[in-house]
């Protein structure tokens, strides 16, 4: 007998905030018997959830009509609401993104226009002196005004999302590893270190390890997560009146990543950076973490090497950067030449699972692929957090239809 979309059962792999929005999602629509939720950790979003600066990212930044663009637009909005009807703390304290010189100038404007197609609301285009008048102690000559941006506490996010996934029915289950997919009789078995499951329908949510997930499932890597880690300084507590709220650099726009930045946090102090450094394992918050499988599933992959040689100079840049502290307030400078080396502490560490094509170019926008009774998330970095609700809301909706 051929179940109804009421009878059948989903696993969604990965308990990180995509992974949690998506199975909740999925609860609320009430299409599905159970919907369960597997996390190889012992706390849920312990990993690229739980490591970054806790930004609420308007969509400024994205190619008008992506994925990302739209997602995060709507997905603000979503979280916003979602946080006003739970009582998670935030704040919209809006940001400035600065042009430092003349050359970033057209890439300033560029970034203006871009956020206005994404449907930003508010953006302002600031000379010296308004800029000054929001942020006193920051350098440039030209701003964007963000106000629709700001600083939340995602780690409240995911335990209310949980909280209320299984208030709807929803089950999650820590330490669940999963080692083995396979299929048998049009059905799923997951094996994992926490028991055997089943599914008819798996979405991986994996995150650092989605790729590997997707593998495990019987699809072949088109594009492989390449591992980059961000650090932080923390500003000392007697300096934190040098930032206001949030200030950024304007991006190179053919790298991914934001530059080091200024960022007020939700629960109070600020922190700078981070950069983008290659880590040596997938879980590689520390200098020291080598894992070596891993490393050689890096080096072994011809999308690495020609990365690198398109974006050697900024790949050494910031490898120098990440061992010296001079050049990492340096870099800070530009923004609020203020800061000095003796206001930095040393902070915590995130690592971004970023996809990287065959052919060395970045997967600049998320990446949903999909294969036989499964849906594979392959590139969710910023915004995806922002915008969790509504990549999960577009899940939900995409499985409803087709499977």
């Amino acid at each position: 007998m051929i179940k109804s979309q009421s009878q059948k059962e989903i696993v969604v792999i990965g308990g990180g905030i995509v992974g949690l929005a998506t199975a909740y999602k999925l609860c609320q629509s009430q299409h599905y018997n159970k919907v369960t939720v597997l996390e190889k950790e012992d706390l849920l979003g312990s990993h690229q959830t739980g490591n970054n600066s806790g930004v609420l990212h308007a969509g400024l930044y994205y190619k008008p009509g992506s994925s990302k663009a739209k997602l995060a637009v709507r997905g603000i909005q979503q979280m916003i609401e979602f946080c006003e009807d739970n009582e998670i703390p935030h704040e919209i304290c809006g940001k400035l993104v600065i042009a430092c010189d003349d050359q970033e100038l057209a890439r300033l404007h560029n970034l203006f226009e871009r956020g206005q197609q994404n449907g930003l609301l508010g953006l302002k285009q600031l000379n010296q002196e308004q800029l000054r008048e929001i942020e006193p102690h920051a350098a440039g000559i030209a701003a964007i005004h963000v106000p629709q941006e700001g600083i939340v506490d995602y780690r409240r996010v995911v335990d209310t999302i949980a909280l209320k996934l299984q208030n709807n029915g929803g089950n999650v289950v820590t330490s669940a590893k999963v080692t083995k997919l396979r299929q048998l009789n049009n059905k799923w078995i997951i094996s994992t270190l926490n028991g055997e499951f089943e599914a008819d329908i798996i979405i991986n949510c994996a995150g650092l390890y989605c790729d590997r997930i997707s593998e495990l499932a019987g699809e072949k890597r088109e594009t492989r997560i390449i591992p980059f880690r961000g650090e932080y300084y923390k500003i000392k507590a007697d300096r934190q009146f040098l930032v206001k709220n949030l200030i950024y650099p304007v991006p190179d726009p053919q790298f991914p990543f934001l530059g080091v930045h200024f960022t007020r946090l939700i629960h109070g102090g600020i922190e700078a950076g981070p950069n983008a450094v290659l880590a040596l394992a997938r879980e590689g918050y520390r200098k020291s973490q080598i894992n070596l499988g891993e490393l050689y599933d890096i080096f072994s992959y011809d999308g690495f090497w020609r990365f690198l040689q398109k974006h050697w100079s900024m790949s050494l840049e910031e490898l120098f950067r990440s061992f010296s502290k001079k050049l990492f307030c340096q870099s800070l400078q530009k923004l609020v030449p203020e800061i000095q080396e003796g206001d930095l502490e040393v902070g915590g560490a995130g690592v971004r699972a970023q996809a990287i094509f065959s052919n060395g170019d970045l997967v600049q926008d998320f990446n949903l692929v999909y294969g036989n009774n499964a849906l594979h998330v392959l590139n969710a970095p910023s915004p995806a957090a922002t915008a969790s609700l509504a990549i999960g809301e577009e899940i939900a909706a995409y499985v409803t239809k087709y499977f």
